[in-house]
């Protein structure tokens, strides 16, 4: 079937009041992600439409009625299927965004979500609120309260008690795979190679993969690619720089993996990075 090519819009940038806090404002015709992860909390209010996202392989519909969130390295993916139309708003809270509010709240780290979906209609309108105030750029000491307070109910009232951490997989093979991964992600590593590491053939080291992680290792180390060259592209490093050096054959290969996942070029996220 034949995609259409015109009508979608995004806007991305920095906050500069939260640093590690970006935000995106979308207004999709047609655009489906592909499965894919964020080293950060993803919080998503929808204005209008919608789309089937799943999440924790577990697949819901998210509308206006709902609070997307979800915790860093949750697996997800979004199909609009026969929808004509999604606009929504997003919050994306990296490292150094939680570690603030975490100081902000007096603890050591941010708790889990429990939930993906949250049917709460106060929240999607603070939320909601607080992404036009963070655009807008207001006043200091209202932004930083309001920030406080939608994030501290958030929290307070679906965080599950557990602490957040960003997850190597649930297995001592893939946790020790994942780790050397994310060291030399850089390196052309081959399947044959992580299998050997892990005494494992190529098709058990796929399967294991599956299980614990939710995605092949190939997959994996896509995602841990993307998130390298986000943190080039913060530090102000050249589109085709950080592609390199995050693993990626060349700039092209970091643009279409970029997009599909994140609905942004890797040149918007640099001119946001900049801006911000």
């Amino acid at each position: 079937m034949a995609r259409r090519h015109t009508g979608n819009h995004t806007s991305y940038w920095h906050s500069r009041r939260i640093p590690g806090m970006s935000l995106l404002r979308a207004d999709f015709r047609h655009h489906d992600y592909g499965s894919h992860t964020h080293d950060a909390y993803v919080i998503a209010v929808t204005q209008s439409g919608g789309a089937e996202i799943r999440n924790r392989n577990v697949v819901q519909r998210v509308d206006a009625s709902a609070l997307f969130v979800s915790n860093p390295d949750d697996r997800q993916s979004a199909r609009m299927g026969d929808g004509s139309r999604w606009r929504y708003r997003a919050f994306y809270l990296a490292r150094p965004a939680i570690e603030d509010l975490a100081r902000r709240f007096g603890t050591d780290t941010l708790p889990h979500l429990g939930q993906s979906m949250l049917h709460d209609n106060d929240l999607i309108g603070r939320f909601g609120r607080l992404h036009r105030v963070l655009e807008t750029q207001q006043d200091d000491v209202f932004t930083d309260e309001l920030v406080a307070d939608t994030f501290g109910q958030l929290f307070e009232r679906y965080g599950d008690g557990r602490p957040s951490k960003i997850p190597a997989g649930g297995d001592a093979v893939v946790t020790r795979l994942v780790a050397l991964m994310r060291e030399r992600h850089a390196e052309n590593l081959s399947l044959d190679q992580l299998a050997g590491i892990a005494g494992l053939s190529s098709f058990q080291l796929i399967g294991l993969f599956k299980r614990t992680v939710g995605l092949t290792p190939h997959a994996y180390l896509v995602h841990i690619r993307l998130n390298a060259a986000c943190r080039l592209l913060r530090r102000g490093h050249s589109l085709a720089d950080s592609a390199l050096a995050a693993g990626f054959c060349d700039q092209a290969a970091l643009n279409k993996h970029f997009r599909r996942s994140y609905g942004i070029t890797p040149l918007q996220f640099a001119q946001a990075a900049r801006a911000g």
